[in-house]
This record gives structure tokens, C-alpha cells and sequence, in this order.
């Protein structure tokens, strides 16, 4: 399906209201199978996919990643050909469909943002970052400072939620994780704040786009803005989500002190039956406790009990990776994950909405 769209983009703002968010709001938590990005459009693959979500009714549904460019060809001209045809499989299957706008890029190879953004009005749309004490180029994350870029990426919500807020089995939407790497060149102070505050407003922008849809952040770092960044989140009634579950990470565990901010882990009790809490279990998860490779390689009841009991997850995006998915699956197939639709987890509607429909 393409589309021509021309939106008028209303004044914007960051503050965020503590009224509950208007529902009623689609609900179905759970467990949701994470596919491989650039699988989904494999027919082989997918049949495999669904094959094994016939077979695991614990597994409430897929979310899927998008990068920007696939969605917006050129400017306005939007292609959602591939999520229409996954939601109309899904949806045969009672299945349902997640989202990630994929805004940051892993492999500085990726080509994630349309080529118009490549251009001067949007300062060249993205910056090269690495992983610290190295000049290599890791990847690439938008310059969402500027508010031109910012704009466009509100259109592009805008375009998504007018097609599939109202679609019952389009279940969720959420952005990419808020770590923006180390860049290769400096930002300023200025350039960060706004990064941040215009992320907010994207975030503020989706809930107004889909007022009868589940919406989250994924949100790991950094640790100084969390408070102010998770607080603000959830007034709006956007969920709580978290890119990886490393069990034993120092950073992400830290309760804090005077002298350090808290990690983004001890925001999820707090936030329990408040908002949505959504974390994934990416492939690195299943490999080390640790982000940097210290700890041991936990198994998938231990990744399952922590998202659960420590996290209080309501929903669980599980990666189906080579070595991995066959020990999920099994494990989604015990009597304690199929005895109720949440698969064991909270599923009660979150205190931000004002109601929820199963």
C-alpha cells in the first residue's frame, strides 16, 4: 500500500498530563515471539514462524522492526504493504502484532532512514557512533535534535496510527532503545537535551496517534536522565520497555547513591500496575547475564523468572534466535505458561489507561 500524506503538524509540547490515558485500550499481555528483522519478509520463513506459534499458545503474537526507510520510501510516500500482509496473517491465526520503529542502526552498513533526511535542512540526518575507548564506526542514530527530522518522524506515527489504531490485532507500537551511543563527534550539551526532549514528544505524539493502542520506549541509558525521562513516560501512559535482560549487569541493576543515578531496572516495581512494562530477551541475553560478556549464560527459566518477578513484566518479547527458540518454546509449553492467556504474567490493565478490552 503507498500513500501520499500531507499532515499539519500542531504546535508541540513536552510536558505530560497525569490523567489516565482515553481508552479503551487493546490488552493482551503476554509472551510475543521477536523475530528476525530481516526475515520478515521470507515467506519460508514465516511459515516456520507461524508453525511454531500454532503450536505455543502461550505465544500471544510477533513484533516485528521496522526501520524508517522501509516505511517511508520518500517524502510522504509511506509503503506499509509489509505490515498489512503480517497482521492479516497473524490476525488468521488469532495472533497479534507488535511494532519497533527501528531509529537507531546496529550496523553502520544499514541504510535506516529515508534519503531525503540525508540532506542539510535535517543536518544529514544521522551521526556515526561507536561503543567507547574505539575511533570504529559501530552504527548510526538520528540527529533528533533537529526539529525538521522530529517533524517527520511525528508524520510517519501520524500515517501508522490513522491505518492501524483502530485494527484489533495491531497490538503495539514502540521506538528504539534511548542509548545513543558514543559519537564519534562531540555533541553538545544543547544537542543532547533536545535528542531527549524531542524523543519525549515523538513519544507524547504516538499516544495522541493511537489512542487505542499500547505504546512503550525502550529506554536503557543514560542513567542520569532516567528519573525525569522513565517519570515523564509515564505520565503520558507510555509503557516502560527495556532492548535486553542482562540478569547480573551492574549498570542496569544499580538501586544508586549520592554519587550515581540508578539504573533503569528500578524503575519497573515502581512502576508496576501503572504502566506498561515491556522487556525484551535479544539474542545476547541468552549468551551472558552481563553486557560485557563477564557473567555466565543463564537459562531461559532464569531470563523468564527475572522479566517476571524482578521486572513485573506484562508483556515478553522473545528473540527466536539459532540455538535459542527450541528451549523458549518448550519452556512456553509448560502447564504454568499455557493455564492463563498472560502465559503467568501481570495482566492487569495498567493504572494509565482508563480502561482495557481483551
Amino acid at each position: 500500500m503507498r500513500m501520499v500524506l500531507v499532515i499539519w503538524m500542531a504546535a508541540y509540547t513536552a510536558s505530560a498530563t497525569s490523567a489516565p490515558v482515553s481508552g479503551p485500550i487493546k490488552w493482551h499481555p503476554g509472551h510475543y515471539y521477536a523475530i528476525n528483522m530481516g526475515d520478515k519478509n521470507n515467506s519460508n520463513y514465516m511459515a516456520k514462524v507461524y508453525s511454531e506459534l500454532k503450536k505455543t499458545p502461550a505465544l500471544r503474537g510477533v513484533q516485528i522492526r521496522y526501520t524508517w526507510a522501509e516505511l517511508e520510501e520518500s517524502y510522504g510516500v509511506y509503503n506499509f504493504s509489509s505490515i498489512d500482509k503480517r497482521l492479516a496473517e497473524l490476525a488468521a491465526q488469532n495472533k497479534r502484532l507488535v511494532i519497533v520503529l527501528q531509529i537507531k542502526a546496529f550496523d553502520p552498513n544499514i541504510a535506516f532512514v529515508p534519503e531525503y533526511l540525508r540532506t542539510g535542512i535535517y543536518d544529514e540526518g544521522i551521526f556515526a557512533y561507536n561503543n567507547g575507548g574505539t575511533a570504529i564506526i559501530k552504527g548510526h542514530n538520528i540527529k533528533l535534535w533537529n526539529s525538521e527530522l522530529r517533524d517527520r518522524l511525528v508524520a510517519l506515527v501520524s500515517a501508522l496510527g490513522m491505518r492501524y489504531n483502530s485494527h484489533p490485532y495491531f497490538e503495539g507500537i514502540g521506538l528504539t532503545e534511548t542509548s545513543m551511543g558514543v559519537p564519534i563527534k562531540s555533541l553538545s550539551k544543547i544537542q543532547v537535551d533536545d535528542f531527549y526532549n524531542n524523543l519525549l514528544i515523538v513519544n507524547k505524539k504516538m499516544r495522541e496517534f493511537f489512542p487505542n493502542t499500547m505504546t512503550f520506549q525502550f529506554t536503557n541509558q543514560p542513567r542520569p536522565i532516567l528519573e525525569s525521562f522513565i517519570g515523564n513516560l509515564s505520565a503520558m501512559g507510555t509503557g516502560l520497555g527495556g532492548p535486553d535482560i542482562f540478569i547480573e549487569d551492574p549498570g542496569l541493576n544499580s538501586l544508586g547513591d549520592k554519587s550515581s543515578p540508578s539504573g533503569v531496572y528500578s524503575y519497573y516495581s515502581k512502576l508496576s500496575g501503572i504502566t506498561p512494562l515491556t522487556p525484551s530477551v535479544m539474542q545476547s541475553n541468552y549468551k551472558n547475564t552481563k553486557w560485557d560478556g563477564t557473567g555466565y549464560a543463564p537459562t531461559v527459566l532464569e531470563l523468564l523468572i527475572f522479566a517476571r518477578e524482578k521486572l513485573k513484566a506484562n508483556y515478553i518479547f522473545w528473540t527466536r534466535a539459532p540455538e535459542y527458540f527450541p528451549k523458549v518454546l518448550a519452556l512456553l509449553n509448560e502447564s504454568n505458561q499455557t493455564s492463563d492467556p498472560a502465559g503467568g504474567l501481570d495482566p492487569n490493565c495498567p493504572k494509565a489507561y482508563n480502561s482495557c478490552i481483551d
